[in-house]
């Protein structure tokens, strides 16, 4: 069984320096130990998914543009903005959370630019999903 993800939950991105807090907003009205729980659509940049410090993802666009064109090219770090289009995976199917399936945290989300957003802390203790 996995924690039901909510509100707080701390997350962490393959290519990120700094961790991040989960952003929840409370439209779907379903709490999980206080906080609003979330589910799989809670994926919107900025909205939900905050900067992870910065990115050193080759594919991401501001990084590869100060990336020096002689070889060896050093990857030199820029200020992180998510680009996340697609859902969180897998969900809970079996608890739905506003008619979409609940965020766990075995959950994982990925980024545009390469990176695999997990969650490290789920931001409750008390509520698990099967």
């Amino acid at each position: 069984m996995s924690q039901a993800v909510c509100m707080g939950a701390m997350m962490t991105c393959s290519f990120g320096a700094a961790p991040s807090a989960l952003m929840v907003l409370p439209v779907n009205r379903t709490m999980a130990g206080g906080p609003p729980m979330a589910n799989i659509m809670d994926n919107k940049p900025m909205v939900n998914i905050l900067p992870f410090g910065v990115c050193t993802s080759p594919a991401n666009p501001t990084v590869a543009s100060m990336i020096p064109v002689p070889p060896p090219g050093v990857i030199k770090p820029q200020p992180c903005v998510p680009c996340t289009v697609a859902p969180w995976v897998p969900g809970a199917p079996t608890v739905l959370v506003g008619n979409m399936p609940a965020l766990t945290s075995s959950c994982k989300l990925m980024c545009n630019w390469g990176g695999v957003i997990s969650i490290t802390l789920p931001g409750q203790f008390t509520v698990q999903t099967p």
